[in-house]
């Protein structure tokens, strides 16, 4: 049986990726998974419990036990929960633990729109449309740093782009499906869009790979 149409989109943090992902979602009338959150729920979850971040075992048992409809977005956004996901997210136990649950989602019927760092080269590895976002380290810092400011964050831009590197050399140097790029994804350098224009060219990429998947 045919498998529905997938959408992975992958990049670093703050690239843009998950508002591009949520407005694909919306145009094509598919659902959407934000798969950082479930890391981040991972993480913040096990530090609240008075957990070690680097303790991959107990990582791994938050994780088999994560009840994706308890998300709450509200707090899963803030930076704190950005480095706690990003920690945990190193583990092997918890990628394991959290695989099935996403490809779960990325099979469903009529297809899905998902983003991460590993969508398109380990949970959606066959999806008939994969985009790669990316923006300067600068740029990516930046808004991530204009965003917990609005939430009323005291972070400085400065820390916020030492934070972005160390999240870049954490992702991609990690031996857990490390974040890069799938060889047939699209890229999206967003480094001078606006989002607007980042979602519009995000579109025009996904319905040139709908077409093709449609017409074979």
């Amino acid at each position: 049986m045919r498998q529905g149409f997938v959408i992975a989109v992958d990049g670093p943090a703050a690239s843009g990726k998950g508002t591009i992902a949520l407005r694909l979602a919306e145009a094509l009338d598919l659902p959407h998974l934000d798969t950082g959150l479930l890391y981040r729920a991972v993480g913040l979850r096990l530090h609240q419990e008075g957990g070690d971040l680097d303790d991959a075992a107990a990582a791994g048992r938050v994780a088999a036990t994560l009840d994706v409809d308890a998300l709450d977005p509200t707090i899963l956004t803030t930076a704190a929960a950005g480095e706690a996901g990003s920690r945990v997210a190193v583990h092997r136990q918890v990628r394991e633990a959290l695989l099935r649950l996403q490809r779960d989602f990325a099979g469903r019927p009529g297809g899905a729109v998902l983003d991460g760092r590993d969508i398109g080269t380990v949970i959606a590895p066959d999806a008939p449309a994969k985009l790669f976002v990316t923006a300067t380290p600068e740029v990516r810092a930046r808004r991530r740093w204009r965003q917990v400011s609005a939430a009323g964050e005291g972070v400085s831009y400065e820390a916020m782009l030492e934070e972005i590197r160390r999240r870049d050399a954490r992702d991609t140097g990690r031996d857990a499906a490390p974040l890069v790029m799938a060889a047939d994804a699209v890229l999206l350098d967003t480094t001078d869009m606006d989002i607007s224009t980042a979602a519009d060219e995000a579109r025009r990429i996904v319905e040139a790979a709908r077409a093709r998947w449609l017409n074979p």
